[in-house]
């Protein structure tokens, strides 16, 4: 891939979003990029853009040392974030010098030009909901994702994800065959042992580990389930298929799941799957 093509990653991205109806403010903090700057590039035509960054004097990347290390994950992963990449660095080496993220974001974009690593960007977007107090409610989903194995076979592994709607604070459970029932109340008292603490509320999607059937708008809890809910005295709010607005904090911890804790990651076990993610959000 060429230099100019380098340099015109971004202002496409930019453009392109602002096409879709997103802010100044939305595309900075997608892109990381300060809104000011946001609105200077859209402001430019494509040949305004090149001849203001040619102007621009060069200057040594401060991550060049580990670039071979990013070409390689990227060449492994090619769909991994630039947050993902920082994740990565920071795991793997201790004496990581500061930088950030504008810094790694940039960075990646380099790699990805000089070794022609393209990636394709997805986006999903939810609404946003009302701030509610500590304590008062968790969001809950569930997932599943494709790894890979030390051996290079393909491994499926079951997810609980549960985020606290005040703090963002977030657990999941992991599992190498899918949840039923007691795993879901199991994976329920491993999240608020971790929180250390309940919460008033959970939400959740319409599913069948939890619900028997809908009869004109009522939804009926498993036997197993109603009997958990009514010795741990949390209320229950079920979101409708339509409804992703009501539960936009979890599907962002899933998005996170998917794209920048699994990606790349190699499947050993799901012990030490559940072990690694919650030493990083400790």
């Amino acid at each position: 891939m060429s230099k100019l093509m380098d340099l015109l990653i971004m202002f496409y991205e930019i453009h392109r979003f602002k096409r879709e109806g997103f802010s100044d403010a939305w595309i900075g903090r997608y892109l990381v990029l300060d809104r000011r700057t946001v609105k200077k590039y859209l402001n430019m035509s494509e040949e305004e853009y090149l001849s203001f960054k040619d102007s621009g004097q060069p200057r040594k990347k401060r991550l060049a040392p580990y670039e071979d290390y990013v070409r390689v994950r990227l060449e492994e992963c090619p769909d991994a974030s630039a947050a993902q990449v920082h994740d990565w660095l920071k795991e793997h080496f201790e004496d990581l010098i500061g930088v950030n993220e504008k810094t790694v974001f940039n960075f990646v974009l380099t790699v990805r030009s000089k070794y022609d690593i393209p990636k394709l960007f997805h986006h999903r977007d939810f609404g946003k909901v009302e701030e509610l107090p500590y304590g008062k409610q968790a969001q809950v989903d569930f997932g599943e994702y494709h790894m890979t194995t030390q051996e290079g076979a393909r491994k499926k592994v079951y997810f609980f994800a549960m985020v606290l709607s005040a703090s963002r604070q977030k657990c999941v459970v992991y599992r190498d065959s899918p949840f039923i029932t007691w795993a879901v109340i199991d994976a329920h008292e491993q999240c608020f042992i971790f929180f250390m603490g309940f919460v008033e509320q959970v939400v959740y999607d319409q599913d069948k580990l939890m619900l028997v059937s809908e009869n004109h708008g009522d939804l009926l809890l498993t036997e197993e389930f109603r009997s958990y809910v009514n010795y741990r005295g949390f209320s229950l709010h079920f979101c409708r298929k339509a409804d992703p607005q009501s539960k936009g904090k979890i599907e962002n911890v899933i998005r996170y799941i998917k794209y920048n804790f699994l990606r790349g990651r190699r499947y050993i076990n799901t012990p030490l799957l559940n072990q690694q993610f919650r030493q990083q959000e400790i």
